[in-house]
C-alpha cells in the first residue's frame, strides 16, 4: 500500500477525519491535520484496528491470517504448536512498530507493556533485544536473535567453563537529581575532589574509579545521572550491578530523583539510597523514606528490602557504612566472571588526544585484556599499544570489572560500543568496516531551519522533526546530550540526533547539517573559521554552550514557542598564541597575532585549544610593545593577559566576543 492522505484512510474506513486523527494519536503517531499523510503499513495497522474494534472483521481461514502478517513483518514468526510459545527472529535492536508486525500485536499494545517497564516511548523507538524478548516473552512469544556471521565469531566463546568463574568487583552508578550532591559523594569515597572544575554543577565527562574497603575493591562509574546510564543499557550493555541513589534529605524526591528510581527498576539493579545532607539543620531522613515508599522503595525497617544509610559527603558521615552495604549487596548478588576466556567490555569514555591518538576508558566485563591483542570496538578497530588503569599506572593486563584506558584504536569509538578481543587485527578490521557500511545508509534532504524559525514552522505545519548536530569535547557529554534532547520530543514534532562526534565544528557538519535542514550544538567546543564562514553562507544555525540543561532549555523553548534570547554572541576577533612572558604580580601574558576581525579591551575573551574551550572570561591587559590599547586589528601582534587565567600555551586561539541586547 503506498502512502496514503489521513481524508483517504479515513474514507475507505467509513469513519470521520477527525475521529481518525483520534485513534492515531492513540497510537502515539502524530499528523497534523486531514492532509497529512501515513505510510501503507501504518494505514494498514489502522485499518485491522478499526475491523476488529467495529466487528467488520469476517473471520479469515489461518493460513490467509499468517500471510497478511508475513506482508507486514516480512517475517513469517516460526509456530511449533499451538499449545507451545511461537518463536519469532528478531534484530538486536528494533523498533515498537516493527516488533508488533513480527508478533502481529497492535504497537500500542507493546507501548503500554514498556510504560508497566518505566519507558515511555513513542511507535518508532528502538529497544535493545532483551527488552524486546522480555515483552515478547509476555504476549507469548520466545524472541531468538539474529546473528550474523560475525557476530557468531565474537560470540563463540560466551560458554564459560565454571571452573574458570570467580568473583569479581560490583560496578555502582550514583545516580540521583542534579545538586543532591552526586559528585560529592564520590569525591568524599575517593577522598578527591573534583566538584570545583566541574561546570554548572553537573558531572560533564563519564570515567571510572577504583575504591577498596577491607581489601575488597569496588568500581565506581562517574557518569551525568541517568542519562549515560540509560545511553549504554540502550545499547544492549549491562554495565552496573548497583545503584546508588543520592537523596538530599532537606530537599527530598524530586522529579530526576523518580526518573533515576524507574531507570535503575528497568534494568533490574539493587538500589540502595544514600540520604545526602544529614549534617544539614533542615534535614528530614524520615521524609525521605516515607516519600521512597510510594515508588516501592521500602526501608529494611519498615518491612521492606531497600537499604537506607544516612551520609554527609561534606562532613564524610556514613561513608563506611555505604561501601559496607554496597559490598553486602554485591556478595548477596555472587558476582562473578570468567578471567580466562577471550576479553570483551564496554566503552565508558572516549576522546582524540593530540599526542597519543584516539583512547578509550574501557570497562572490562570477561576474560583477560593484555597488551598487544587485537581489537574491536563499532568501526573502530586495531591493537592494544598501552593500558592505563583508574589512577594512571601503566599495567600489562586488566581483569573483569576493571576500568583501563586503552590505547591503540584507528579513531575514537562510541560511549555504549562494545569491545572485544579477537583472533587477529586482519578480523577486527573486517568486523569494523561491516559496521562502517551500516552507518552509510539514511541520506536527509530537507529545507533549513533555525531555532528561532522552529515555533513559527510548526505552527504551519511545515515541520515535523527536529534534527540536530552535536559536536562536543568527550563522548560522554554528546551520549547525554542525546538523551536529554531526544526527551524533548513532543507530539508535533519529533528531535533527532542526525550526527554526534568529538572535536571542533568543522566545514562537513555545516555540510551535513545543509544537507538534513540541521541545527547544530556546540558543547565545549568552537567551529573553526572555515566552518563558520560556511555557516554563514549556508546560513546555518550554529549554537554553543558549555552547560548541559542551557541546551535542553532552548530547545524547549524552541518547541513551545517561547525562545527569546536576551542576548546574541558577536564574535569580534581571533588571535593565534606564538609566545609566552612571565611578568612578575601580573601572571603570564600572552605574546599574540591577530589572525581575523579585532581584539578589543572590552571584549569577553575565550581560550581555545584543539577546538575545545578550555577558559572563558576576561581580559586583564591588551598591550602593543610596551602601550596599553583599546584595541588590535587583524595582521598586528599584540600582548593578552587574561584574568585570573595563567594556564595559556603556544597555539591556543583567543577568541574576543560581545554579548550585545536583541531587539525583542
Amino acid at each position: 500500500m503506498t502512502k496514503l492522505r489521513v481524508y483517504e484512510l479515513a474514507k475507505q474506513a467509513g469513519i470521520s477525519s477527525k475521529k481518525l486523527i483520534s485513534i492515531l494519536d492513540d497510537l502515539d503517531i502524530s499528523v497534523k491535520n486531514h492532509m497529512s499523510t501515513i505510510d501503507g503499513d501504518t494505514a494498514k495497522l489502522v485499518m485491522d484496528l478499526i475491523e476488529e474494534e467495529s466487528g467488520k472483521s469476517k473471520k479469515k481461514p489461518e493460513k490467509v491470517q499468517e500471510k497478511e502478517k508475513e506482508k507486514i513483518s516480512g517475517k513469517k514468526p516460526e509456530k511449533t504448536t499451538e499449545k507451545q510459545q511461537k518463536t519469532i527472529t528478531i534484530p538486536d535492536k528494533i523498533s515498537v512498530r516493527d516488533l508488533g508486525n513480527y508478533m502481529g500485536i497492535e504497537p500500542v499494545k507493546i507501548i503500554k507493556k514498556l510504560i508497566d517497564h518505566g519507558l515511555m516511548v513513542n511507535i518508532n523507538a528502538e529497544i535493545d533485544f532483551e527488552l524486546a524478548k522480555k515483552i515478547a516473552g509476555e504476549f507469548g512469544f520466545d524472541a531468538v536473535e539474529e546473528k550474523t556471521d560475525n557476530q557468531d565469531v565474537l560470540l563463540e566463546e560466551d560458554c564459560d567453563n565454571p571452573e574458570d568463574m570467580k568473583s569479581r568487583p560490583p560496578v555502582v552508578t550514583v545516580m540521583g537529581h542534579v545538586d543532591h550532591g552526586k559528585t560529592s559523594l564520590l569525591d568524599a569515597i575517593r577522598q578527591t575532589n573534583i566538584t570545583k572544575r566541574e561546570a554548572g554543577g553537573i558531572t560533564q565527562h563519564i570515567g571510572a574509579s577504583e575504591v577498596e574497603i577491607n581489601g575488597k575493591r569496588i568500581v565506581f562509574l562517574d557518569t551525568p545521572g541517568h542519562e549515560a546510564f540509560t545511553t549504554l543499557r540502550a545499547r544492549g550493555a549491562k554495565v552496573t550491578d548497583i545503584a546508588i541513589l543520592v537523596v538530599a534529605a532537606d530537599d527530598g524526591v524530586m522529579p530526576q530523583t523518580v526518573e533515576a528510581v524507574n531507570h535503575a527498576k528497568a534494568a533490574g539493579v539493587p538500589i540502595i539510597v544514600a540520604v545526602n545532607k544529614i549534617d544539614k539543620s533542615t534535614a528530614n531522613p524520615e521524609r525521605v523514606k516515607q516519600q521512597l515508599a510510594e515508588y516501592d522503595l521500602i526501608p529494611e525497617e519498615w518491612g521492606g528490602d531497600t537499604i537506607f544509610v544516612n551520609v554527609s559527603a561534606k562532613t564524610g558521615a556514613g561513608i563506611d557504612q555505604l561501601l559496607e552495604m554496597v559490598i553486602l549487596v554485591a556478595e548477596m548478588a555472587e558476582l562473578k566472571a570468567n578471567y580466562k576466556c577471550k576479553a570483551s567490555g564496554v566503552i565508558i569514555e572516549a576522546k582524540l588526544d593530540k599526542g597519543r591518538g584516539p583512547i578509550a576508558t574501557v570497562l572490562v566485563q570477561r576474560g583477560t585484556l593484555k597488551v598487544g591483542d587485537s581489537i574491536v570496538a563499532g568501526i573502530a578497530y586495531g591493537r592494544v599499544r598501552a593500558l592505563f588503569n583508574s589512577h594512571g599506572k601503566r599495567i600489562k593486563e586488566a581483569g573483569p570489572s576493571t576500568p583501563v584506558e586503552v590505547l591503540g584504536l584507528s579513531e575514537v569509538p562510541t560511549a555504549g560500543d562494545i569491545l572485544r578481543a579477537v583472533s587477529s587485527e586482519r578480523e577486527a578490521k573486517a568486523i569494523a568496516e561491516e559496521q562502517i557500511n551500516k552507518q552509510r545508509e539514511t541520506e536527509f534532504t530537507t529545507p533549513k531551519i533555525s531555532l528561532n524559525q522552529l515555533y513559527e514552522k510548526l505552527q504551519k505545519g511545515e515541520v515535523k522533526e527536529l534534527n540536530l548536530i552535536i559536536k562536543a569535547d568527550v563522548q560522554g557529554s554528546i551520549e547525554a546530550l542525546k538523551q536529554s534532547l531526544e526527551k524533548c520530543s513532543t507530539e508535533e514534532i519529533e528531535v533527532r540526533i542526525i550526527h554526534g562526534a568529538v572535536g571542533a565544528i568543522t566545514e562537513s557538519d555545516v555540510m551535513l547539517a545543509s544537507a538534513s535542514d540541521a541545527i547544530i550544538i556546540g558543547f565545549n567546543v568552537r567551529p573553526d573559521s572555515n566552518a563558520k564562514k560556511l555557516a554563514e553562507k549556508e546560513k546555518i544555525d550554529i549554537r554553543t554552550y558549555r552547560i548541559i540543561y542551557d541546551v535542553v532549555d532552548d530547545v524547549k523553548s524552541a518547541i513551545a514557542g517561547m525562545l527569546e534570547p536576551e542576548y546574541e554572541e558577536v564574535v569580534l576577533g581571533r588571535a593565534e598564541v606564538r609566545a609566552l612572558f612571565k611578568v612578575p604580580a601580573v601572571g603570564v601574558v600572552a605574546g599574540c597575532f591577530v589572525t581575523e576581525g579585532k581584539i578589543t579591551r572590552n571584549s569577553k575573551i575565550r581560550v581555545i585549544r584543539e577546538g575545545v574551550v578550555v577558559y572563558e572570561g576576561k581580559i586583564a591587559s591588551l598591550k602593543r610593545f610596551k602601550d596599553d590599547v583599546k584595541e588590535v586589528m587583524s595582521g598586528y601582534e599584540c600582548g593578552i593577559g587574561i584574568e585570573k587565567f595563567n594556564d595559556i600555551k603556544e597555539q591556543d586561539v583567543l577568541e574576543a566576543f560581545i554579548n550585545q541586547p536583541v531587539q525583542r
